[in-house]
């Protein structure tokens, strides 16, 4: 099997970004190349064509790739419903909820060969693979009976690059210490390291370079210098930090943050608005006067709508609105705005904004739906697009409400007071620019801001990483290992 895997020495320090960059070199030099992290533990997640489920972050690896995305490029999702349990979704079929001693007695051989399968249908099609590693590769407490790293490695025998993120500080113990708790066959592996998110002047770190090359007997192969992107993060360790607009009386955007966010990325495209500030709210202090807020999607919608009311949040979001706040609702947020949320045992008292109920049922829908823009929702008419991963129903009295969108032939979604509050089941909604502009514009109108009727076009983000990758990174030595050619001495 070509290809290689890129491990890191903790989580979050740029292995899915490191992963996106190859794949998009890759596929612009005409390569057929598909990503690969044999499992990934998310609330962010992608829905396939097909419907299926997988990893947000080998979502848009696949993009980058310019490929479908396949459930066998991450053939294991868990999705964290608890401190202690999380729903499996194997070959992108949502399997059970496990604790986590349950999942490493009862599945890791199913999840072995799931990994073993991904790998043989990946390597029929595809010139190059390119592996993501989770975490640390020496977590030694969990390491006989692992399936992200050196497992993986071993079963597709490929070389592995190794990242650290020097921006968080002690990057040479981390890069020392990973590699000597490496057994010594691991450790032959290791074909290289890339410094990553380096910030000020490179020629600083040149006798670093050096000397980590000299005590490892490995090539720095590239220092990356931290970089600003849009791409799609993977996991609630990426939320973006707050973004502080320099226009004066710029649109101030509360983003709720519930201990399951889940497809946080659906807030993502106001980062690319000038004259939008953004702030993640955890607790009631933090909220503030914003001209707007946003209940994001959830893995769990009824234990973090209690965590909303523990915390007094759902007071300062009711208060807010009943005031004439303005509010977007997606997925579980949107759920969150009905009267009352029930499933098949319990009923629960939702926030009580939308005059509407959610039913929650056993089979999830997952699937990617195009549509647009109701007529009488008060937003102006255009194509919408995007997709759905949710089990619970929300229902309203015809007439009551007028729809937000009409996905797939069907009426969708809800508009309260000619949309100063709104809520639809649709992720990447506000991906939408003509949508996500009509929707500001609202707010803009109501501080004297100018409108903006159109969004600038945007560089595409996979190939300002690849760009960025090919400048700062020895491609030669990059291709060698991707081939199979040993580089360490």
């Amino acid at each position: 099997m070509k290809g290689l895997m890129i491990q890191g020495t903790a989580s979050n320090v740029g292995k899915s970004f490191i992963v996106t960059a190859i794949c998009r070199w890759l596929s612009n030099q005409g390569y057929r190349v598909a990503p690969f992290k044999s499992q990934n533990m998310s609330n962010n997640s992608y829905v396939t064509e097909w419907g299926t489920e997988i990893g947000r972050a080998q979502g848009v690896q696949a993009e980058a790739c310019r490929t479908p995305a396949l459930p066998e490029m991450n053939p294991i999702l868990l999705k964290p419903r608890s401190d202690q349990r999380a729903e499996v979704i194997c070959l992108g079929e949502s399997m059970k909820t496990f604790s986590g001693r349950d999942y490493r007695e009862g599945f890791y051989e199913k999840g072995l060969q799931a990994i073993k399968h991904s790998l043989d249908i990946l390597n029929t099609s595809f010139d190059y693979i390119i592996i993501e590693g989770a975490g640390s590769p020496v977590e030694v407490n969990l390491n006989d009976r692992e399936l992200v790293n050196m497992c993986v490695a071993d079963l597709a025998d490929v070389p592995v690059l190794l990242t650290a993120d020097i921006d968080r500080g002690g990057v040479f113990a981390s890069i020392i210490g990973t590699l000597e708790l490496l057994p010594p066959h691991h450790r032959k592996r290791v074909q290289g390291i890339i410094i990553n998110k380096f910030r000020g002047d490179p020629a600083l770190f040149e006798d670093g370079r050096e000397w980590l090359e000299a005590y490892t007997g490995l090539p720095v192969l590239g220092v990356l210098p931290h970089i600003e992107h849009h791409m799609e993060a993977e996991d609630s360790l990426s939320i973006r930090p707050a973004a502080i607009s320099s226009v004066s009386g710029a649109v101030d955007l509360a983003v709720i943050v519930f201990p399951y966010v889940s497809n946080f990325t659906d807030v993502d495209p106001f980062y690319k608005e000038k004259d939008v500030s953004i702030r993640y709210v955890y607790k009631p202090e933090e909220f503030g006067s914003p001209d707007a807020v946003i209940l994001p999607g959830t893995r769990s919608t009824i234990e973090d709508l209690q965590d909303l009311r523990h915390k007094g949040l759902a007071e300062a979001v009711i208060s807010f609105i009943h005031k004439g706040g303005t509010a977007a609702g997606i997925c579980g947020g949107y759920q969150m705005l009905t009267q009352q949320l029930t499933d098949e045992k319990d009923c629960w008292e939702g926030l009580g904004i939308l005059p509407m109920s959610a039913v929650f049922h056993r089979n999830k829908q997952t699937k990617r739906v195009q549509g647009e823009v109701h007529p009488s929702s008060g937003f102006t008419r255009a194509a919408v697009e995007g997709y759905e991963i949710h089990l619970g129903e929300v229902t309203r009295e015809a007439g009551e409400l007028s729809p937000l969108f009409i996905l797939e032939g069907c009426e969708e979604g809800a508009v309260l007071e000619d949309g100063r509050v709104i809520g639809t089941h649709l992720h990447h909604v506000f991906h939408n620019d003509s949508f996500r502009s009509d929707w500001l514009n609202k707010l803009r109108r109501t501080k004297n801001l100018p409108l903006i009727f159109e969004n600038p076009e945007q560089r595409d983000p996979y190939d300002q990483v690849a760009d960025h990758l090919e400048k700062e990174v020895d491609t030669a030595a990059l291709m060698h290992v991707l081939n199979g050619k040993g580089l360490s001495s």
